[in-house]
């Protein structure tokens, strides 16, 4: 009786690519040799899919044409279909068409690291876990509505969910734009409404309060922060070349990451000149004074090395809390600006710009209605209101009288154009 030829046959099959296929009754994995006819396996990784696609045929010529075909297909992106990719691949693609400034925001303006950071954070604690496996196309309503669900039985804040949500949409809007997917699941989604205090508005009084008790360092970060109301990468990257004390403006024409340090402002409604009012004037001179620092300086720095916000923000909390004060976040100072600015009789559109905010309907919406109002004629309406008489804060309630412990008003604290600078 001739010999079996398949008896000798390896386990394995030595070509990479194509695995065998034993039968059950193969007694190879106790003898170490296979003893069965076994089929041929092709494999061929698919990116698109992340995961190798597989098939078994009778021969090995049969698996290697199969395996060779089709991964000549998969280099050919239009021979797959659209939205099959997997999201967590997608997300990836996504992510690395951003920071390379491909893929950018709905304004056309490339996204910010900060931004992008926090929607990579948000796709991998939240997004990926749960979507990861699912091809784009079939991603539903009621999958993204289960995601959420899920942060908020987890206890999550709203403004977590909120966030979780928004590399979701910008990764499905861009998947509708180039026709992979046929709608956005995103839309009419239930999210939860955060219900918590919002950012509160500083009354003037107690702004003098908080600056008075600050030393002079920390007194010009939330002095400018209070009433130029830029934002806190704007202020960190705040440089003296950008501020003109002759006309009273600051250009702002940059801001600051901590991973990639200087970068462009939020937006295109982020360049922007805002008046400088003239209580920050001599402040600003004493600074400048103080640093000796050369126009490429930054203002509230040492050389181009900014501040640090956190640290600032710690050691101001300290003196504020052993004074008894409350505190004054940065964005709050934002605030407390727009409050002032509209109290000071600025009308909407003046202060859209003045804020950086990409529309009017932004500042409407969160601000309401203002009065007219230029450049000039704000910086001088917002000196004349910090420079009124009004009742100190810390002092008896309608006595009008300073008492003992009690802060002078910013006209007394920082001086006005016009009166002494000593």
């Amino acid at each position: 009786m001739p010999k079996d030829p398949n008896h000798q046959r390896p386990l394995r099959c030595p070509e990479p690519g194509i695995n065998l296929v034993h039968q059950k009754t193969c007694s190879g994995k106790a003898s170490g040799a296979c003893d069965c006819q076994p089929s041929f396996q092709g494999q061929a990784w698919s990116k698109i899919h992340q995961r190798n696609l597989r098939r078994t045929l009778r021969t090995l010529e049969e698996a290697r044409l199969w395996r060779q075909e089709t991964l000549e297909a998969l280099a050919d992106p239009t021979a797959l279909a659209p939205g099959q990719a997997f999201f967590d691949l997608a997300a990836q693609n996504w992510l690395e068409a951003a920071k390379a400034g491909t893929v950018r925001t709905r304004s056309g303006t490339p996204f910010k690291p900060a931004a992008l950071r926090s929607y990579e954070d948000s796709i991998r604690r939240f997004l990926a876990p749960r979507l990861g496996r699912t091809r784009l196309a079939d991603i539903t309503r009621s999958d993204i509505q289960d995601v959420i669900d899920w942060m908020v039985a987890e206890g999550y804040a709203p403004s977590t969910v909120r966030n979780a949500v928004l590399p979701l949409r910008s990764i499905l809007r861009r998947a509708l734009d180039r026709e992979e997917i046929d709608a956005n699941p995103t839309e009419r989604l239930d999210l939860p409404i955060d219900r918590r205090k919002k950012d509160r508005v500083a009354p003037p009084e107690e702004v003098d309060a908080l600056l008075h008790v600050l030393p002079e360092h920390l007194r010009l970060i939330w002095a400018l922060a209070v009433y130029t109301g830029l934002r806190r990468g704007e202020l960190q990257a705040l440089g003296w070349r950008s501020v003109d004390l002759v006309r009273g403006t600051i250009e702002v024409e940059r801001s600051w990451d901590r991973v990639a340090g200087f970068i462009e402002p939020k937006s295109r409604a982020g360049f922007r000149r805002v008046p400088l009012p003239g209580a920050l004037r001599p402040m600003l001179i004493k600074q400048r004074l103080r640093q000796g620092a050369g126009e490429a300086g930054l203002v509230l720095g040492e050389g181009q090395l900014p501040f640090d916000p956190s640290n600032a923000i710690r050691r101001a909390k300290r003196i504020w809390a052993k004074e008894g004060l409350g505190h004054l976040g940065y964005h709050e100072c934002r605030h407390t600006y727009a409050s002032l600015m509209i109290a000071a009789g600025v009308n909407a559109k003046t202060l859209s710009i003045y804020m950086g905010h990409s529309s009017i309907v932004m500042t409407m919406d969160r601000y309401g209605h203002l009065f007219p109002g230029n450049e000039r004629d704000s910086a001088e309406k917002l000196d004349a209101f910090l420079a009124q008489d009004r009742e100190p804060f810390g002092s008896k309630a309608g006595s009008g009288e300073q008492t003992e412990g009690s802060v002078p008003g910013v006209g007394q604290l920082l001086p006005i154009p016009g009166g002494s600078d000593s």
